[in-house]
This record gives C-alpha cells, structure tokens and sequence, in this order.
C-alpha cells in the first residue's frame, strides 16, 4: 500500500514522501495514529502542488539572500571603543555589535548568524562572516577605531 507520510518516520522516511508498507501496517499503525494517510490521486496531486510552492518560496529567499549578500559585501562597519595600553580595547567586540552597526547601515541581520572567528580585542580591521542563508554566506569589513 502507497501512504503519503505526514511526518518524519525513523527508518521509513521523511514528512511529505510517498513510500510503500505492507497494508496491516498501514491500516493498523500508520494511518490510525496520524503518520501518514493513504496516497490517493488527489492527495498526490495536492503533495506535488505543495512541494512546488515550497520550492518557489525557496527559490525566492534564495534570491533575497544572494541580493542582500552583494550589497552586504561592498559595506564596511565602524565600531569605537575605549582603547587602553597598546592599542588593546576594553572589553572586546561581540556579534551583538556587529548586529547594532548593521542595522544602522541598513542590514537586519541576526546576531546568531554573525560569526566572530576569534574575539576581536584590538584595534584594527576584521573579516567577519554573516550567515544569510544556508547556501549563501558574505564577509562585512568591521573596522575597530578609538573613541
């Protein structure tokens, strides 16, 4: 029998496949308890239908994110801070403040999808990665100056 899954199933398959069981299995286990309903055309029909919209909204972040990654690139960021002895800073830049002098460029960016290699401490200029999508990531300048 032909059953559509309605959610990830360990070692049958993933939410959304059409997979084949044997018939007791279905009618006694899978179907009873939500797991997956029975494959008919019409829900077939109605699955692919759902999978392309799914695939068109994809393919639109998809184009957001890359859009948003040109930009991003061409930005530079300044963050000032206390300096004390050799240029040392008090303190040290975070992804919190790389996401506050993004949004004053214009850029709304989560702090967890900034990623800070190693702590910046000292003045200078940095290469920091910002996650936009799994697929696309970018590099922002953040030059680190006095105040």
């Amino acid at each position: 029998m032909k059953v559509i899954l309605t959610q990830d199933m360990p070692n049958l398959g993933k939410g959304g496949e059409i997979v084949s069981v044997k018939d007791g299995y279905a009618r006694n286990y899978l179907i009873p308890r939500g797991f997956a309903t029975v494959a008919t055309i019409k829900k077939m029909n109605q699955l692919r239908h759902q999978q392309q919209m799914i695939q068109a909204q994809i393919a639109k972040q998809l184009k957001g994110a890359q859009e948003i990654a040109d930009r991003m690139k061409e930005t530079s960021v300044t963050i000032s801070r206390l300096v004390g002895e050799e240029e040392r800073i008090f303190g040290s830049v975070t992804s919190k403040d790389i996401e506050e002098a993004l949004r004053e460029e214009g850029f709304v960016i989560d702090k967890r999808n900034i990623v800070v290699a190693e702590p910046i401490k000292q003045l200078g200029v940095y290469h920091v990665q910002v996650n936009l999508h799994p697929e696309i990531t970018s590099e922002v300048k953040v030059w680190v100056v006095a105040k």
